[in-house]
């Protein structure tokens, strides 16, 4: 009797372990393809620019910084980009204070990051003055906005139809033109790799 108990719970033990690897082979797929997308989207959000900086810090001229997360050299000046990456249902308005994610049964909320951006954009504004300077908070393929999309805020395909990729000829004459203005603009940045690092490749896998 003993030793069948004994094999019973080697062969419990077994599928259990089968189970879990299973389990985080998954997991680890999933986040190795959701950080694959992210790097991806970043560096197509990078290449929309004639140059980028990303995460970059701005003085705010109170003695601190605010955080970018990219900063775009356009044919119409400065572009800030805000990347939120949010699935499901987006109900915000530029009068409320809070935004609500709805995602089947999960209901969540965020501050609304149109007046950060607006302070991101008066901090640029301040260092240079012969750029425009726009913002926007571009929201990925998974989120969806049914009573429609609040002020500065878009969808990556949107952005990258108000931004095309220009030919060579063209983003070198505007390079040329802009230049003087975004190396000065530039060199008034800090670079940041640590205000807003991301977790790591384990982390993810275990706290998604």
């Amino acid at each position: 009797m003993d030793e069948l108990l004994t094999v019973e719970n080697r062969m419990i033990a077994a599928v259990t372990g089968s189970i879990m690897l299973a389990a985080l082979v998954v997991s680890m797929w999933r986040v190795w393809r959701r950080r694959h997308a992210r790097a991806k989207l970043q560096n197509t959000i990078r290449k929309l620019g004639l140059d980028a900086v990303q995460d970059a810090l701005v003085p705010d001229g109170m003695g601190g910084w605010l955080h970018i997360d990219f900063m775009l050299l356009t044919p119409n000046g400065v572009l800030l980009v805000e990347l939120h990456d949010i699935a499901g249902n987006v109900f915000g308005g530029d009068q409320m204070t809070q935004w609500t994610v709805i995602d089947g049964p999960r209901r969540s909320t965020f501050g609304n990051p149109q007046g950060a951006m607006y302070d991101r954009v008066a901090a640029v504004k301040s260092l240079t003055n012969d750029l425009q300077v726009q913002g926007r908070l571009v929201f990925g393929r998974r989120a969806r906005f049914p009573k429609g999309l609040p002020r500065w805020t878009t969808g990556f395909d949107s952005l990258r139809a108000e931004f095309p990729r220009l030919d060579a000829s063209t983003r070198n004459d505007l390079l040329a033109r802009f230049r003087d203005e975004w190396t000065a603009l530039r060199a008034a940045l800090e670079t940041s790799t640590s205000l807003h690092q991301s977790r790591s490749f384990l982390q993810e896998v275990f706290f998604e």
